[in-house]
């Protein structure tokens, strides 16, 4: 069994305070309510072996934690074509073989009473020209502009350490036209919708493709694109748009990261802001789910050339006001009792959880009995980013093997 760790759910100094705002229901939206307000982040598993399918594996894994309690699911990080590919068996939703094999996970997570949404997560800039699923992509490496990632940026040895030597990301082609990139977003979320996600998850931050057009230090575009705050916006906003036509109002959601600092990316904190404020302001307007900001942490803001690179700031503060049709939620190794409190004080709707998930299943019943949270095998975090095809039996190691709780009678 694995080691535990306990975690703080002791109430504080308030006597009326409580965490049993964390299990009452949500509304999402028009037509969609949560059960509770344990929601579950996208959380990158490497499980997809041995093609960009997902697999029976993670059906198991997926359905685990719905039946454990979570009321919302993001998927992990879903490619919406194999030329925005990282590593071999990241999950992809281009192929007729993918939407089939997602079905199966989101049959078994609404048969457990759970609402799942794909995050569409294109990463630009941050790949490598000899990665094998951009070779058989035939297409170049896309983003704004011709400017590789800093190779000191977070984990770029972790993600091309099945490619031989020290590999970096490669120099970008700067895309043509964005429209191309649109649309693939587009044809994401139409193959999204066909394997039975509720809605979509709009990764526009991490230092990936979106962000990379929102960061004026990634793309110095001189056309309709670039430049001004109105332009860098555009790529962004408009991916919104096509994918809302595909799912409607009050089914998609975007996942923002305004600090930088990850995969290179962060603008000045003047720039930051402004950038930030305007599209965070035109996304409200398109009837969203929800936007989820993830807030300030130095694991996320390497060291590049002596300094952070990131832009520390508030994210609630700063930007909470200007949300104002859709739900606020934040993300980043927040506690059960910091979720309560926040969303007690009117400060945000919801918390997205992350980690806590990877070893406990069962997560809410964890936290509303105040039992020991089983501690992650960070050696089995990743399932095979080396390359390597594993066996079933290896893979469910520090995936699905994580024993539940003994609640009390």
């Amino acid at each position: 069994m694995s080691q535990t760790q306990t975690i703080d759910s002791s109430p504080p100094t308030d006597p009326n305070f409580s965490l049993s705002t964390l299990f009452t229901p949500l509304p999402l939206s028009s037509e969609l309510t949560l059960r509770n307000k344990f929601l579950m982040a996208a959380l990158t598993r490497d499980r997809n072996v041995p093609t960009n399918a997902p697999t029976d594996l993670m059906v198991e894994y997926y359905r685990q934690r719905a039946k454990g309690g979570a009321s919302l699911i993001v998927s992990e990080g879903v490619l919406p074509s194999r030329q925005g590919t990282l590593w071999p068996h990241a999950p992809g939703i281009w192929s007729e073989e993918q939407v089939v094999a997602w079905k199966k996970i989101t049959d078994a997570v609404h048969e457990e009473g759970t609402v799942i949404f794909a995050q569409l997560w294109h990463v630009g800039r941050i790949n490598n020209i000899e990665a094998p699923e951009q070779i058989a992509s035939g297409e170049p490496i896309y983003a704004p502009s011709a400017i590789a990632a800093h190779p000191e940026s977070n984990n770029i040895k972790l993600k091309f350490r099945f490619l031989p030597g020290e590999p970096s990301p490669s120099i970008p082609t700067a895309i043509p036209d964005p429209r191309h990139l649109i649309q693939v977003y587009k044809q994401a979320a139409l193959n999204a919708k066909r394997a039975g996600f509720d809605g979509v998850e709009v990764h526009t931050g991490g230092g990936y493709l979106i962000h990379e057009f929102l960061d004026n230090t990634a793309n110095k575009r001189e056309d309709e694109w670039g430049g001004s705050v109105e332009n860098r916006v555009r790529f962004g906003l408009e991916v919104l748009k096509v994918v809302r036509e595909v799912f409607g109002p009050g089914r998609v959601g975007i996942k923002v990261t305004p600090s930088g600092g990850y995969n290179d990316v962060g603008m000045t904190l003047e720039d930051t802001i402004e950038t930030f404020t305007y599209f965070i302001t035109e996304a409200d307007k398109l009837d969203l789910a929800y936007m989820m900001f993830l807030r300030y942490s130095e694991a996320n803001d390497p060291i590049i050339d002596g300094k952070r690179r990131g832009t520390k700031h508030d994210t609630i503060e700063t930007y909470r006001s200007l949300v104002k049709n859709s739900k606020f939620f934040v993300v980043g190794g927040y506690t059960p009792l910091e979720a309560a409190e926040l969303i007690s004080s009117n400060k945000v709707d919801g918390v997205f959880f992350g980690r806590p998930w990877i070893a406990n299943p069962d997560f809410p019943d964890r936290v509303k009995f105040g039992l020991e949270m089983n501690e992650i095998d960070v050696t089995r975090l990743y399932g095979s980013r080396d390359g390597r095809v594993l066996p079933e039996e290896e893979l469910a190691k520090g995936y699905t093997d994580y024993p539940l709780a003994v609640l009390p009678n």
